[in-house]
């Protein structure tokens, strides 16, 4: 990329002639008194030297009537451009260059997204667009900690078995496809506007899969509509999304007062009610055949069918036994047996001995049984572990998914157990492409992967964590408390009641609610932070700064000029273009940080159209919440693509119409209820 530059600005200086000959009369150093002598009166029109002539007025009359002598020689002014200098660019050029770079950044994706929102902060402040005494400060802002907030209390929702209530009532509506559509997707809808929409999708995604198996349907009819009904909850409430959070930051700095808890609400339940219908109505007819099938078609997979390598033990049954007479009809699928070091074809009359490696297809419950009824061993390395190890006190299992920029993609499965430093094992893995040959610790993790994992239970989450794993279900564990949804559902409710009051601001009443829950039991102390996610509090502290710089620089108001200079547009035209391209932003950028660059642009072009700031505002919160043409968008488009059976170009089939349907409604009501 060819470095940006400015084109060479003139350096003028200023000075006076040169002392006039001996003898000459010199002019005096200050006019007598009740002349008047304004300093830069003559200008450069563009000639080294040269001299305007005085304008006229009462003051050139002053300098009349100032004798000769007594007036001051106007300085010569000489315009040049310093040979071998190039002139600094302006506060505005850096920051947008910064800007750039970022979105490149982003763009790139081989760092992750907080790395390179750190990045844009040290530039930002090596470039002096903000000072160092306020650089950090977007790490306590209300903003930012409103966000940790949430997401503890999304936690205690989970575990308070608020979804899990909902979910047992699911079954009784999977009568049609589209009741059965309209259930999940609906649940998960409304969750979302109060708790991350992440794990709102995640707790009922296992339920989905589950009642599609008995429904005798395709899970990827039901998936990417519930990861887009998602997205679309998260814009109804304040708390619903991060970008919401931002989005109101910004509104307090332009007029004074934070938006209200249900302001969005206005639009944002129109425009998600909407989007349901057209998800519910239309969207599978424009999903690949593939996801509608009902899992007849090949790509198509479930979650539960794993790859999975058990060794036979000495002594056991399946010591020198025949491999058809062990499968029988368990279901399972045996496609090679390794050998002293040799791949052996799995045939049916195969002989069994001591030491081979089965390497197994099949679902859970069935690989369980088999194993235990055989006495065969999970392979780990150089030895193998007797699965009965994993149900004791202390360990758990539970399904996850690869999320894409984890650290484990292209490192092969065998050195999980190394990284994780013996404190977790990978038992199984599923992909949509497996190739049945490969054995499973030769695999490498790529993005979409579900991993059958068992792992200790206190290490599990901090595991997540740093590997980037997204939950998909555990086996054998309680997900939810019933017992305590209607103390976390009243605490809640008085922190929301609080805040819609005027009583306290939100942030406040979102920290008083999470002690509520740990008071109450819904949390517990030990796992009270587990749930926030660090990465996402540093990308919104790191990108404060440089979302200010925006605005203060001028940069943001280059951009509306730009924007705007396309043509005489109306308003209605203007705040489109600006809900389209945050929609663009946010397919390829996180959704918080998409906010954080497009607020200040918004609210310039507010104020060269002389429009309401609000109604530019929610249309950026409205576009930042519409990552539906990638699954790189959000984490909830990658968490079903793997499940789902989905394809990188599934997405925007989908998406596109839908993002249509909401520009459509969400204008209108834009300009009706916020213009």
């Amino acid at each position: 990329m060819q470095p940006f530059a400015m084109p060479p600005s003139k350096s003028c200086t200023s000075s006076m002639p040169s002392s006039p000959p001996r003898g000459a009369a010199r002019p005096s150093a200050l006019p007598p008194s009740g002349a008047a002598v304004t300093a830069g009166l003559p200008t450069v029109d563009g000639r080294p030297g040269a001299r305007q002539a005085s304008p006229p007025g009462p003051r050139r009359n002053v300098m009349r009537r100032a004798g000769a002598a007594d007036r001051l020689p106007a300085p010569r002014r000489r315009c040049s451009v310093p040979a071998g200098r190039i002139a600094m660019p302006g506060p505005a050029t850096t920051a947008l260059v910064i800007l750039a770079a970022v979105i490149a950044l982003f763009l790139w994706g081989r760092l992750r997204h907080d790395v390179v929102a750190l990045i844009g902060l040290i530039a930002t402040g090596l470039s002096g667009l903000v000072p160092s005494e306020q650089l950090f400060a977007g790490f306590g802002h209300p903003a930012v900690l409103t966000v940790a907030a949430a997401l503890i209390l999304s936690a205690g929702f989970e575990r308070a078995g608020v979804i899990a209530v909902a979910a047992e009532w699911v079954e009784r509506f999977t009568a049609t496809p589209f009741l059965h559509g309209l259930a999940l997707t609906g649940i998960v809808t409304v969750a979302s506007a109060f708790m991350n929409n992440v794990g709102a999708l995640a707790l009922m995604m296992p339920v989905a899969i589950g009642t599609a198996r008995r429904a005798g349907r395709a899970p990827g009819l039901l998936l990417m509509p519930m990861a887009f009904g998602a997205l679309l909850g998260g814009m109804t409430t304040l708390m619903g999304t991060p970008p919401n959070l931002i989005v109101s930051a910004f509104r307090e700095t332009a007029v004074g007062s934070p938006f209200g808890v249900f302001d969005f609400s206005r639009v944002g339940v129109p425009v998600a009610v909407a989007g349901l219908a057209f998800l519910l109505l239309l969207g599978p007819r424009l999903l690949p055949a593939r996801a509608r099938e009902g899992g007849r078609a090949p790509a198509s997979f479930d979650v539960g069918t794993y790859t999975v390598e058990l060794i036979v033990p000495e002594g056991s049954r399946a010591d020198g036994a025949i491999l058809r007479d062990l499968v029988g009809e368990s279901g399972l699928v045996v496609t090679e047996v390794l050998r002293e070091g040799r791949v052996l074809p799995a045939f049916n009359f195969r002989r069994l001995k001591a030491g081979d490696i089965l390497l197994i297809r099949g679902v859970v419950e069935e690989i369980e049984e088999a194993a235990g009824r055989l006495g065969l061993e999970v392979a780990r390395g150089d030895r193998a572990v007797d699965p009965a190890s994993f149900d004791q006190a202390g360990y758990e299992a539970a399904e996850v998914l690869v999320a894409r920029g984890s650290p484990l993609i292209g490192r092969p499965v065998r050195e999980f157990g190394l990284i994780a430093q013996d404190r977790a094992l990978v038992v199984g893995l599923a992909r949509e492409d497996v190739d049945v040959t490969d054995r499973l610790g030769e695999m490498r993790f790529r993005p979409g992967d579900i991993l059958l994992v068992h792992a200790e239970s206190e290490a599990l989450p901090e595991l997540m964590r740093r590997f980037e794993l997204l939950p998909l279900a555990s086996r054998d564990l309680n997900l939810g408390r019933p017992r305590r949804v209607l103390p976390a559902l009243a605490i809640f409710g008085a922190a929301v009641a609080a805040t819609v009051a005027g009583l306290v601001p939100i942030t406040l009443a979102f920290f008083a609610a999470v002690v509520g829950f740990l008071l109450a039991r819904v949390l517990r102390v030990e796992n009270l932070y587990d749930a926030v996610d660090w990465s996402v509090i540093v990308l919104l502290g790191a990108m404060f700064p440089l979302g200010h710089a925006l605005e203060s620089s001028g940069a943001s108001r280059m951009a509306a000029e730009a924007l705007l200079g396309l043509g005489n547009l109306p308003v209605w035209a203007v705040l489109g273009a600006v809900l389209v391209v945050t929609m663009l932003v946010s397919d390829v950028i996180n959704n918080a940080a998409t906010a954080l660059l497009m607020a200040p642009i918004a609210l310039s072009v507010a104020r060269a159209t002389g429009a309401s700031p609000d109604m530019f505002l929610m249309a950026v919160a409205i576009g930042a919440s519409c990552a539906f043409l990638t699954p790189i968008g959000h984490q909830a488009n990658t968490l079903v693509m793997g499940p789902g059976g989905y394809r990188f170009g599934d997405y925007w089939r989908l998406g596109l119409p839908l993002e249509v349907v909401i520009v459509l409604v969400a204008v209108p009501l834009l300009m009706a209820l916020w213009g």
